[in-house]
Parts: structure tokens; C-alpha cells; sequence
């Protein structure tokens, strides 16, 4: 609670000024902690896309390059 004093009335405004400049930057320092929360949440969605991905990927090249190879096998018996 901010006491007022009549004699001072700069002082107090000084007081309130620096209240009001705690409490906002207190604000932002839960908005970034929030957001820096969400936007980590996001990366790990992301990572975790990416490396299915990959994996997707490498598996078919993989199955691609089997079937090409027996079917070079295939066709080296003909």
C-alpha cells in the first residue's frame, strides 16, 4: 500500500511511477516465460516432424533401391 505523503508529493509520485514500472516489467518477464514455454512446446513439434520425415524418407529410398536391385538381379538371370 503506498502511503502519501502531503509533504512530498514529487517523492510519492516518484514511488508510484517506480511501482507501476515493477509491476509492468513483471508482466512481461511471465508473458516472455509463457511464450518462451509455447515456442519450445513448437520446436519439439517440429523436431519431431523433421526426424519423421527423414526417417520416411531414407525408408523409401532404401525399399527404392532394393526393388531396383532385384529387379537388376531379375533381370541379369534372363
Amino acid at each position: 500500500m503506498l502511503l502519501l505523503n502531503p509533504l512530498r508529493p514529487l517523492g510519492a509520485a516518484k514511488i508510484a511511477g517506480l511501482q507501476a514500472t515493477v509491476l509492468l516489467l513483471m508482466g512481461l518477464l511471465i508473458k516472455s516465460k509463457i511464450q518462451i514455454k509455447a515456442f519450445s512446446a513448437l520446436g519439439l513439434v517440429l523436431l519431431l516432424l523433421q526426424t519423421l520425415v527423414f526417417l520416411g524418407v531414407t525408408g523409401g529410398l532404401g525399399l527404392a533401391a532394393v526393388a531396383y536391385g532385384f529387379k537388376r538381379r531379375q533381370e541379369a538371370r534372363a
